[in-house]
């Protein structure tokens, strides 16, 4: 591996790792006038959607241009050479079992853990509390979450398999990160995330595609905005 390479990978991965585009399209929407949080101390559904919404176009930008100046093929990263159906059927056979995982394993963290509870509520859920709220979430969780997450993820594994230390490393490192990302969300939810990306990356080092991790990825997060919506406290009192 030539120390250019090395170096230039390295600049590619900290530029798509996520935190640097949301650091500057946050400060981008603070000074179009929008406000991270809502008068009543809970995030502002317009900038959540705005942010994650540009962050999506910006990263998928990033890593297909990244891609174009090595000449490697997005379809071979992507989608490699197995059937597109069967792999989307994976992944939506999957996805109850992300979706139980998820639950059991918060469940049990804050049982045996408690102090690891650091949010009392998610402050994602409580955007979910009205139809329109609920149905941006979804766009967002799946769009943001299921295809950009997991084509950002392809991306920064495939950059530490062939020049950064190998792919064990990077998995360990992206799962590390994506975890941390969801610290908003409390220290219970770090450790369930960041073991879902080990997951994630596992599965497209395994499958060499993404469309098995983006279908289960999607429709988990789909589901829990669903569930969010359904037990938000105007239905349960009902």
């Amino acid at each position: 591996m030539a120390p250019r390479a090395h170096w230039q990978s390295l600049l590619e991965v900290v530029l798509c790792s996520g935190f640097p585009t949301q650091l500057v399209l946050t400060g981008v929407a603070l000074m179009a006038g929008l406000r991270p949080m809502t008068g009543g101390g809970g995030l502002s559904l317009p900038f959540v959607a705005a942010v994650s919404a540009a962050d999506t176009v910006l990263l998928i930008a990033l890593v297909l241009w990244f891609l174009h100046i090595r000449d490697e093929s997005p379809q071979a990263l992507f989608l490699g050479v197995r059937p597109i159906l069967a792999e989307m059927r994976l992944g939506l056979l999957l996805a109850p079992l992300v979706v139980i995982f998820m639950s059991g394993a918060i469940f049990w963290l804050r049982q045996l853990l408690p102090n690891l509870h650091t949010v009392p509520e998610n402050p994602f859920e409580a955007l979910a509390r009205s139809p329109a709220g609920a149905f941006a979430l979804l766009l967002v969780a799946m769009v943001a979450g299921g295809i950009r997450e997991e084509m950002q993820r392809a991306f920064l594994l495939h950059r530490f398999r062939t020049d950064l230390g190998g792919a064990a490393i990077g998995l360990l490192l992206t799962s590390a990160a994506f975890g941390i990302g969801h610290l908003v969300q409390g220290w219970d939810a770090v450790l369930v995330t960041a073991a879902l990306g080990a997951f994630w990356g596992a599965l497209f080092l395994a499958r060499g595609s993404i469309l098995a991790a983006v279908a289960s990825h999607a429709l988990a997060n789909g589901t829990q905005v669903l569930i969010a919506f359904l037990q938000r406290p105007e239905v349960l009192g009902s």
